[in-house]
């Protein structure tokens, strides 16, 4: 190949290089005139939620408050704002891919979810407890030994009793619910013995139920969850925007109204509340608010 030859080619290999090296950050691109794209839950009650028709809930308020930022720090008054809808087994991808800047539900910040995507300050801190009958005796995880338990699939709750189950002999048959919704549905039809998801969502998936009465939560808790809005790993300016504000948030108070919002007053689509007032482990973490979490 000649010198005119080896000049042509080692143009064209660096030209395949310019789009991976120039990609637009979020800011710029919104910069630019485009929109900010938002991940929701169906069934992440009262995270985040679809009632009569449109995606609600705690975190969806939140990441409602991040959008304003992100428009006043671009200068782009007209921002679209777009939801798309995500499941537990595609909401780490969505965003992983640049499908969605801000994945606003219920996920869990851990150290194996950090390889892949960045997480904010957490907004919650739970942990998975188990969801039976009222009529169960049952309310422990060693009680469900020779019985179904359903947890969703892409969850840590999921992959926490997977491992103990295995590594503690318990004899626990673990199926997986597609979402949360159906793993109630199947403790109610009687196809698994109990659900076990982070409690909070429990008891807004039990009261969500034609008959919440007919279920009860139970159990210690199996899991330690600091539950957190996802977004892109490789973002430093647009991460930074977003920690600010949501520190803000804390330090100011002005979340504790959104908080009241969804887990004191009712909230739709039965309009009934949850009566969950903020934990002691939250108010702690709340003192002193960071991205840092321990798991």
């Amino acid at each position: 190949m000649n010198k005119q030859y080896w000049g042509l080619a080692w143009c064209l290999a660096a030209l395949c290089c310019v789009p991976a090296a120039t990609a637009a950050t979020v800011l710029e691109r919104i910069s630019a005139g485009g929109k900010l794209v938002i991940a929701h839950r169906e069934s992440a009650v009262p995270f985040s939620y679809v009632a009569s028709g449109k995606p609600v809930g705690y975190a969806v308020d939140l990441c409602l408050r991040l959008a304003e930022v992100v428009r006043k720090k671009t200068g782009a008054k007209d921002m679209a704002v777009e939801f798309v809808m995500v499941s537990p087994a595609n909401r780490i991808e969505m965003i992983e891919q640049g499908k969605a800047d801000l994945e606003c539900g219920s996920t869990t910040n851990n150290a194996e979810r950090r390889q892949k995507v960045a997480f904010t300050v957490p907004h919650f801190i739970t942990g998975a407890r188990l969801l039976t009958k009222a009529s169960s005796s049952m309310d422990r995880l060693e009680d469900l030994q020779g019985k179904i338990l359903a947890s969703t699939q892409g969850t840590t709750p999921l992959k926490a009793v997977t491992q103990a189950n295995r590594e503690r002999l318990m004899g626990i048959k673990i199926v997986e619910a597609p979402d949360h919704a159906r793993g109630v549905e199947m403790v109610e039809k009687g196809e698994a013995d109990a659900f076990l998801m982070d409690d909070v969502l429990l008891y807004g998936l039990a009261a969500a139920r034609p008959d919440p009465k007919a279920l009860k939560v139970v159990g210690r808790f199996v899991t330690t969850e600091p539950l957190a809005i996802m977004l892109p790993k490789n973002d430093p300016e647009f991460k930074k925007l977003v920690d600010e504000e949501m520190k803000r948030l804390i330090t100011s108070r002005e979340i504790y109204p959104i908080y009241d919002k969804w887990f004191a007053q009712p909230i739709p689509p039965h309009n009934k509340p949850l009566n969950i007032p903020v934990s002691y482990l939250l108010r702690d973490f709340w003192k002193y608010p960071t991205d840092q979490v321990p798991f």
